[in-house]
C-alpha cells in the first residue's frame, strides 16, 4: 500500500493546496461534479485508462475480425476445392459404372460409341470435363475433343484399380479432379474415367463470397468499436477520472484504516526487519513500542512465526502459537504491487473459533458418515454383504475394527426367536488384518449377563465400554481372547444390537486400538444410529432371502427333477433362476407315441411367486394336451386360449397379475423318419448344429406370445440327421442389460459352431462358460438335444387290404417279425392285440389300413386308418356279443392310446420287453360267454 500511495505523491510533484499532512481532506458530497482535470475531456482521451482500454479494445477487434476474414477465405477456398473433388468423384465412378461405358472400352472404336455420351455427361453434371482414358492415359475420349489422343498426367494410380481425388496442377488447366478405373467382371481395368472442375472456376465461387464476408466483417468491426466506446464510457464515468487529489486523500485516512481493523498488519522489508505494525498486531503478538526497525528473530515471537515472517514465503490461513492464543498468518510478498520488496503478514485470532470449528469438523465428518452409511449400506439384497457393508463403512472413521455378529436363522432367511445367546460372526472388517478378533464363520457365545453384548441384548441399546481393561465380565468370558485383544491394543468398544420391528436380527461392536481416544457418549448415539439403518437393511435382505427361498423352491419342485427314460434323444439342460428373483422360465421332456419325443421351453413375464406358479400351470396344461398326442400347432392354439381364459379370469379380480406375455416353443422329434415339427409363440427359434459342426436357425413362423390370440399357429419342419444337436433356449441366456439380442445370437452361434464332437452336457457348459452374464436379471434355460435315428431293422410295417381274412396274415408276419427280434414272451399278446385292433380297423374304420412295428426301448405296435372315429373302452355286458377287443388291449399294453393324424387316427400301444407276458384279469374271462 505504502508503495503505490509513494508512487503517486511524486507522479504528482507537492501536495495539493491546504493539504499539509496535518490537514483535514473534505470530502466531496455524493453525486456532485467535479471538474475536469487537465487533459480530461468528455471523450475519453488516449492517455486516461478509459481511452487506452478503448484503443487496445478496438486494435484487438481489428485482428480478431481480420484473422476471421482471412480464415473464412481459406476455408471457403479449401471447402470449395473438396466440395469439386466430391462431385468430381461421383461423376466419375457414376460414368464409369453406367451400362456400355466397359462395353464401348472394349470395342473396336471407343471415341465414336463414348465421345457424344461424355458431352453429355459434362452437360448434365456441371462439370468443367470428363475425360474417358486408357490404363496408361491416353485420352480417348473427352469434353473437349482437341485433347483425344494425349495423354493425360498422374493418372498412374487409378491403373491399378485405385480410384482417388486430388488438385492437379498442369496442362490444360489446374483442376480438382477424380480419376476411377473402368473395370470388367474379373476385376481387369480397360479404361479410366476423369471428370473435374478447374481451379479458376472454384476460385469464381470462392470470390462470390469474398463481398458478403467482407461486409459481415465491416459490420463486425462497427459493433466492436460501439460496444468498446460504451464500456470506455462507463469505466470512465465509474472512476471519476481518479487522480493525484484523491489519491493523497487516500493516503491521509490509510492510517485511520490500518489501525482500527481487527486484524494485525505487519510489513516486513527484504531485510527481515518490521518496518510497519498497527496497533492490532502489538497486542496479539506482545510486541515492544520500539519494535519498528528490530529483526522479527529480536521480537520474542514463536521460533515458527519468527522464521515464517523472516522467510519471505506466501502463506494462507497458517496456524502460529502466539503465547496462549492460536493466530491464523497471511503472509505476501509485496513486490508485486510496485512497493520495495518485502512481506506484508495480516494476523487474526482463531483461538475461541478453533474450538468451535473443531467440534463442527467432528459433527461434520459424522454426518458424512451417516451419509455414506445410508448409501453404502443395503446395495444389494444379501444378507452377508449388507453385514459386510456395515463394516466397512465404519472403519477407519470411526472405529479401528468393527465386527458384526448375525442369528443362524437371518442368515438362512428365517424369522428370528427365543433367546439370543450365540450368534454366527458374519463380517469384520480392520485397519490392519492381523488382528485377534474371531475370524468369519465362527459362533460368538454371550453366556454372561456381565458382558457388554449380553447387557446391550438384555436393554435394547447400546453399551458402551471406554476402558475394556475394566470390562470384569468381558474379560472372565473369554480370559485369553480378552487378553490377546488388550495386548493388541484394543481398548474401546460400542456394542449395539440390531433390531427391526422390534426383533433382535444381530449385534455390531465397534472396538478402537490405534486411536487413543476412548469412545464416549456421542460415539454411542452416533453407532446406534448406524446400526439402526444396517439393521433394516439386513432385515429387508433376510425378507428377500427367506422369499427368494421359497419362490426358488416352488420354482425347482415344477421344473422336472429328472428327465424321462427314451432312445430317441440324448439330452443335458442347465437351469439357473435369477438372482435377484426367480422368474416363469421352463423346460420339459416328454414322451410321445411312436418312440417320439416333445421338447418344451417356455418363459412367463414377470418374476416371484406369482411367475413360478403360472409357469407350473402352464407346464401342466402342456402335459395334459401332449397326452392327447396333439400336433404343435394345435397345442399352443388350446394354450393359447387357456391363458386367455386365466387372464380374463384374473384380470377380474383386479389384482393385474395376468399371464399374457408368456411365450413357449413345442417342437416333436420322430426318430424313425428324422422330421423334428415345432411352433413357437413369441419365443425364440432353436438352433440346430449339424454334425459337421455348422450351425443354422430354422426359419420358424412367428407369432405373438401365449394370451393375445389372434392367427392360427404354424409349424415348420426340419429334417435331422443322426448326430445333430437341438439347442433349446429362454431370453435370458442371450439377452441382458449389457447386450442386445443381435449380439447374443452371434455369440451363441459362435459358441456352437466348430465342435460336432461335444456331447450335449459338453455343449451345455460351454455356452454358459461363453454367454452366462456377470449378474442374472432374468432366470435361464438351456436345453440340447442329440438325435438319434431308430435302425431301420427295428421297423416293420405292412398294407392290410379291408377283408377279414388278412388279418391272419398280418398276425402271422408280426408273430414272424416279433422271433426275428427276440420277443418270444410277448408274442402271443401282441399278436391277440394286433387282431383286435386290425379286425377294428376293418370293421369300423376306412381305408388305408397299415400296421406298424417299432422296436426301440419298448414295442410300439400301431395301426392307422383313415377314419377319425376313435373307439373307447367300455365294460361289456354278459348279453353283449361284442366291446371286449378294447379291453383285452387295455390288459395286456403297458400303455396304449389313439393320436389322429390329417388322414385319420392311429391307435398304438406300448409294451416293455423286459415286463415279460401280462395276464389279463379274471373278470374278462367270467365276462366272455362261450
Amino acid at each position: 500500500m505504502s508503495g503505490r500511495l509513494g508512487r503517486t505523491r511524486r507522479a504528482s510533484g507537492r501536495p495539493a493546496p491546504g493539504r499539509g499532512p496535518g490537514a483535514q481532506a473534505r470530502p466531496r458530497p455524493r453525486g456532485a461534479h467535479r471538474p475536469p482535470r487537465d487533459g480530461v475531456r468528455s471523450w475519453p482521451g488516449v492517455h486516461t485508462v478509459a481511452g487506452q482500454v478503448l484503443l487496445l479494445q478496438v486494435l484487438v477487434a481489428v485482428l480478431l475480425i481480420a484473422a476471421a476474414v482471412v480464415g473464412l477465405a481459406v476455408q471457403a477456398r479449401y471447402d470449395g476445392e473438396r466440395s469439386a473433388q466430391r462431385r468430381s468423384l461421383a461423376a466419375a465412378e457414376s460414368f464409369a459404372d453406367a451400362p456400355g461405358t466397359v462395353t464401348a472400352l472394349t470395342g473396336p472404336d471407343p471415341t465414336a460409341a463414348l465421345q457424344s455420351a461424355v458431352v453429355e455427361a459434362r452437360d448434365g453434371s456441371g462439370l468443367d470435363f470428363i475425360s474417358v482414358m486408357t490404363p496408361g492415359g491416353v485420352r480417348l475420349a473427352d469434353s473437349d475433343p482437341r485433347l483425344i489422343g494425349t495423354r493425360a498426367e498422374g493418372v498412374e494410380r487409378a491403373a491399378t484399380g485405385d480410384g482417388f481425388t486430388d488438385i492437379f496442377t498442369g496442362a490444360p488447366n489446374d483442376a480438382a479432379r477424380a480419376v476411377v478405373p473402368v473395370g470388367e467382371d474379373g476385376g481387369t481395368v480397360v479404361g479410366l474415367v476423369s471428370a473435374g472442375v478447374s481451379i479458376e472456376n472454384v476460385g469464381d465461387a470462392v470470390n462470390r463470397h469474398l463481398p458478403v464476408l467482407l461486409g459481415s466483417a465491416a459490420a463486425a468491426l462497427v459493433l466492436a468499436v460501439g460496444s468498446s466506446t460504451l464500456v470506455s464510457r462507463r469505466l470512465s464515468r465509474q472512476t471519476h477520472g481518479l487522480g493525484p487529489t484523491e489519491m493523497t486523500r487516500m493516503y491521509e485516512h490509510h492510517d485511520a484504516v490500518l489501525h482500527a481493523t481487527r486484524e494485525g498488519v505487519l510489513i516486513i522489508g527484504d531485510d527481515a526487519r518490521l518496518t510497519l505494525a498497527n496497533d492490532e498486531a502489538r497486542r496479539l503478538l506482545d510486541l515492544p513500542p520500539d519494535a519498528e526497525g528490530s529483526h522479527v528473530t529480536d521480537l520474542g515471537l514463536d521460533e515458527g512465526t519468527a522464521a515464517l515472517l523472516a522467510s519471505g514465503r506466501a502463506v494462507t490461513d497458517e496456524v502460529h502459537l502466539a503465547g496462549e492464543r492460536l493466530l491464523a498468518v497471511n503472509t505476501r510478498p509485496t513486490a508485486p504491487y510496485g512497493g520495495a520488496s518485502g512481506t506484508v503478514a495480516t494476523l487474526r485470532d482463531t483461538t475461541e473459533l478453533r474450538a468451535v470449528s473443531g467440534m463442527a469438523e467432528v459433527a461434520r465428518e459424522r454426518l458424512k458418515l451417516l451419509y455414506e452409511a445410508g448409501v453404502r449400506i443395503g446395495t444389494t439384497l444379501d444378507v452377508v454383504r449388507t453385514a459386510e457393508e456395515l463394516s466397512e463403512v465404519t472403519v477407519p472413521g470411526f472405529a479401528d475394527f468393527v465386527t458384526v455378529e448375525l442369528l443362524d436363522p437371518v442368515l438362512r432367511g428365517e424369522e428370528p426367536s427365543g433367546v439370543h445367546t450365540e450368534m454366527r460372526r458374519t463380517a469384520v472388517s480392520g485397519i490392519r488384518a492381523d488382528h485377534p478378533l474371531q475370524p468369519v464363520g465362527e459362533p460368538i457365545r454371550f453366556a454372561g449377563p456381565d458382558t457388554p453384548m449380553a447387557a446391550a441384548l438384555a436393554a435394547g441399546h447400546a453399551v458402551l465400554e471406554s476402558d475394556l481393561r475394566l470390562a470384569h465380565g468381558w474379560r472372565a468370558q473369554d480370559p485369553r481372547g480378552a487378553g490377546e485383544a488388550l495386548a493388541y491394543g484394543i481398548h474401546s468398544l460400542v456394542t449395539v444390537p440390531l433390531q427391526a420391528r422390534g426383533v433382535v436380527l444381530g449385534m455390531a461392536n465397534f472396538w478402537r486400538s490405534e486411536r487413543a481416544e476412548r469412545f464416549d457418549e456421542e460415539d454411542v448415539a452416533f453407532a446406534e444410529e448406524v446400526a439402526a439403518r444396517a439393521a433394516v437393511a439386513i432385515d429387508n435382505a433376510r425378507r428377500f432371502t427367506r422369499e427368494h427361498a421359497m419362490a426358488v423352491t416352488l420354482q425347482r419342485s415344477l421344473l422336472p427333477r429328472v428327465l424321462p427314460e427314451q432312445g430317441a434323444l440324448d439330452i443335458a439342460y442347465r437351469y439357473l433362476p435369477a438372482q435377484a428373483g426367480v422368474g416363469g422360465d421352463w423346460f420339459d421332456v416328454i414322451p410321445l407315441p411312436g418312440a417320439r419325443v416333445a421338447l418344451v421351453v417356455g418363459d412367463v413375464v414377470g418374476h416371484g411367486l406369482h411367475a413360478a406358479a403360472t409357469m407350473g400351470r402352464l407346464r401342466t396344461a402342456v402335459h395334459n394336451f401332449s397326452a392327447l398326442d396333439l400336433p404343435p400347432d394345435e397345442l399352443l392354439g388350446h394354450l393359447d386360449e387357456l391363458v386367455s381364459r386365466i387372464d380374463q379370469e384374473e384380470g377380474g379380480n383386479g389384482n393385474g397379475e395376468g399371464i399374457t406375455g408368456a411365450t413357449c416353443l413345442y417342437a416333436i422329434y420322430d426318430p424313425v423318419s428324422g422330421r423334428c415339427t415345432m411352433a413357437t409363440a413369441g419365443h425364440f427359434a432353436p438352433a440346430v448344429v449339424r454334425p459337421d459342426g455348422v450351425v443354422d436357425c430354422p426359419e420358424v413362423p412367428v407369432f405373438p406370445p401365449l394370451g393375445l390370440g389372434g392367427l392360427p399357429f404354424e409349424t415348420a419342419e426340419v429334417r435331422l440327421t443322426e448326430g445333430s444337436r437341438l439347442v433349446l433356449y429362454t431370453d435370458g441366456l442371450i439377452e441382458h442389460r449389457e447386450r442386445d439380442v443381435d449380439t447374443g445370437l452371434r455369440l451363441l452361434r459362435d459358441t456352437l459352431s466348430g465342435r460336432p464332437e461335444r456331447t450335449p452336457e459338453e455343449t451345455c457348459q460351454a455356452v454358459f462358460d461363453a454367454m452366462l452374464p456377470p449378474h442374472r436379471w432374468d432366470d435361464i434355460a438351456l436345453l440340447v438335444a442329440r438325435t438319434h435315428l431308430l435302425d431301420r431293422d427295428r421297423v416293420a410295417d405292412w398294407d392290410v387290404p379291408r377283408d377279414p381274412e388278412a388279418v391272419s396274415r398280418v398276425r402271422a408276419a408280426c408273430g414272424r417279425q416279433l422271433e426275428e427280434w427276440g420277443l418270444d414272451e410277448i408274442g402271443f399278446s401282441t399278436e391277440l392285440m394286433l387282431s383286435e385292433l386290425i379286425t377294428n380297423a376293418i370293421r369300423y374304420g376306412s381305408e388305408p389300413i397299415h400296421v406298424r412295428m417299432l422296436y426301440e426301448r419298448t414295442l410300439v405296435c400301431e395301426v392307422s386308418d383313415g377314419s377319425s372315429t376313435s373307439p373307447h373302452l367300455r365294460r361289456a355286458a354278459t348279453t353283449d356279443e361284442g366291446g371286449r377287443g378294447l379291453f383285452l388291449v387295455s390288459q395286456f399294453a403297458e400303455r396304449w392310446g389313439t393320436r389322429y393324424t390329417p388322414t385319420g387316427k392311429v391307435m398304438w400301444t406300448e409294451q416293455s420287453p423286459d415286463a415279460g407276458p401280462r395276464q389279463p384279469v379274471e373278470l374278462l374271462l367270467d365276462d366272455v360267454s362261450w
